[in-house]
């Protein structure tokens, strides 16, 4: 039994708070829930009904702030963010190519179709949309956002419960496992 129940939130140090907060809410939609501007930190939510923060930013600074030392975020694989449907996560494709944000692949896992891209400060995000298909992990497909159609790209993700199985579970022992 696990005692946690969720991902509460990531936090992210950055060198330009204010140009990734402008990032989160002007580009991926999250919503400014708390902020102190005087202590460079800002909490962002995409539910803000259901979950107070998903995301928080602090402001880097050096060793001779009176707080102390916080450094630029570094070694984080990747933030995701979940989208409702398709046609959101074509609106974000759009935006981000709008915007010149990086993006690095735009695939399909055959339970998700994703994109990752770069935020202003080079962290890693993925948005997804999750398809509900069963389809094990560690799998991955280029798409094609700009060129195929919702239907086609969701045939091509479901095609994959056939030829790469369903979810596996531990191979490992795991904690107290014998």
């Amino acid at each position: 039994m696990s005692l946690i129940t969720n991902l509460g939130h990531v936090g992210i140090i950055c060198d330009d708070l204010m140009k990734v907060r402008d990032f989160y809410t002007r580009v991926m939609g999250l919503t400014v829930t708390d902020e102190n501007p005087e202590r460079g930190i800002c909490f962002l939510s995409a539910d803000p009904d259901n979950e107070h923060h998903e995301l928080a930013l602090g402001q880097a600074r050096g060793a001779d702030h009176p707080e102390g030392a916080r450094p630029a975020t570094e070694n984080v694989g990747q933030i995701s963010y979940i989208v409702p449907d398709m046609a959101a996560l074509r609106e974000l494709n759009r935006r981000f190519k709008e915007e010149k944000i990086e993006i690095l692949r735009t695939v399909t896992h055959g339970i998700s179709c994703s994109i990752y891209f770069h935020d202003p400060e080079n962290n890693v995000g993925e948005v997804y949309y999750k398809t509900g298909f069963v389809v094990k992990q560690g799998f991955s497909r280029a798409i094609d956002l700009d060129t195929q159609t919702d239907q086609e790209i969701l045939d091509f993700s479901q095609s994959f419960e056939a030829s790469e199985g369903p979810f596996q579970g531990a191979k490992l022992p795991v904690g107290g496992d014998d």
